[in-house]
């Protein structure tokens, strides 16, 4: 049991290590933090021009338009809580649809090291209008976009699976400062193995109904908008069993990206190069007390000089000898010889 829990200490440390030694932004990690001190948080988007080909195509973008304004204030409450900025601010929009398409310039599909995801374009002046006007020093924008991607699904039973294409909702986010300059996007390929950051599947393979009918063919079919409705409000607990705000799905999108844009986890002391130049102004200060104090202190170390005298160790020699010496003056030997 000792032997298991050492190897899952050095895993967690040689992890945190190689998280800590790439640089997740497009800058040099210290000038992005002396960059970016105030933080705005756009409203959560969707892309209705990206491929949705779920057929309630409508209710569907209503539902997660929905759902984004349920969570979204709470990626900026988890990103405040994270201590990486001075401040970080929700945008307020009346019609957040409207704010996204006046700073779309355009989106595609990527493939990029096997990822693929939507990767979106903003205009460089109405990114600047938008970060001034709120008075932040870079802002940060998610959408929620529809994709086709291959993909392999397993049953039930984990035993049969399907690869298909599937229909999915997937999420991608930039943080851009007043000029328009990309300074960090999700998903993100400098911090290492990367994914297609996905909100829901749309589809399915049923193979129930292919069991069912002793049929080797597996059709993919579309969720319902009641069982989407399930999945997107879905409700998590803490490690204190007490219940998150932002739903499931939402959650942990955003705790993989606040994990990206917060400081690395310092576990030898050495996080900040600032830290380390307090260390010498206190050292004199604590030098100079000890030097008038050894002074006092030599003095008193002259009074060990009694502990010899205390050495009268020759005394229990002197108590010894003179008892003998007094048995010798027994004269009895003297008188018999004079008669």
């Amino acid at each position: 049991m000792k032997r298991i829990v050492q190897w899952m200490l050095l895993a967690t440390l040689a992890l945190t290590a190689f998280g800590c030694a790439h640089n997740p932004f497009n800058i040099p990690r210290e000038d992005y933090e002396q960059k970016v001190k105030v933080l705005g948080v756009a409203p959560l988007f969707v892309d209705t021009d990206t491929d949705i080909r779920h057929p309630e195509r409508e209710a569907l973008i209503a539902l997660v338009r929905d759902y984004n304004r349920r969570n979204e204030k709470e990626l900026a409450a988890m990103l405040k809580e994270s201590g990486a900025y001075f401040s970080v601010r929700f945008l307020e929009a009346a019609a957040p649809e409207e704010l996204y398409r006046t700073i779309l310039y355009r989106a595609e599909r990527r493939d990029d090291a096997g990822v693929v995801y939507t990767k979106q374009f903003y205009k460089p002046e109405e990114i600047r209008t938008l970060v001034t006007q709120n008075s932040v020093d870079a802002v940060l924008l998610v959408v929620v976009s529809g994709l086709v991607k291959r993909n392999r699904m397993f049953s039930s039973n984990l035993i049969n699976y399907l690869d298909s294409d599937y229909n999915a909702l997937i999420v991608t986010a930039q943080v851009l400062d007043a000029n328009g300059t990309t300074l960090w996007e999700y998903p993100n390929f400098r911090a290492g193995g990367p994914s297609t950051p996905v909100l829901a599947e749309l589809q399915y393979p049923d193979f129930d109904e292919a069991a069912a009918n002793m049929d080797d063919r597996v059709y993919v079919k579309f969720k319902t908008i009641p069982g989407l409705t399930r999945h997107l409000g879905k409700k998590e607990k803490d490690l204190l069993f007490r219940d998150r705000k932002a739903t499931a799905p939402y959650y942990h999108l955003f705790e993989d990206m606040v994990g990206l844009l917060k400081p690395p986890i310092d576990l030898f002391g050495q996080e900040k190069k600032g830290g380390t130049q307090p260390a010498p102004d206190v050292q004199p200060q604590f030098q100079s007390a000890p030097r008038p104090a050894p002074q006092p202190v030599s003095q008193p170390t002259a009074a060990p000089a009694p502990a010899p005298q205390a050495a009268p160790a020759p005394q229990p020699e002197t108590v010894v000898v003179p008892e003998p010496s007094p048995v010798r003056e027994v004269p009895l030997d003297s008188k018999p010889a004079a008669k």
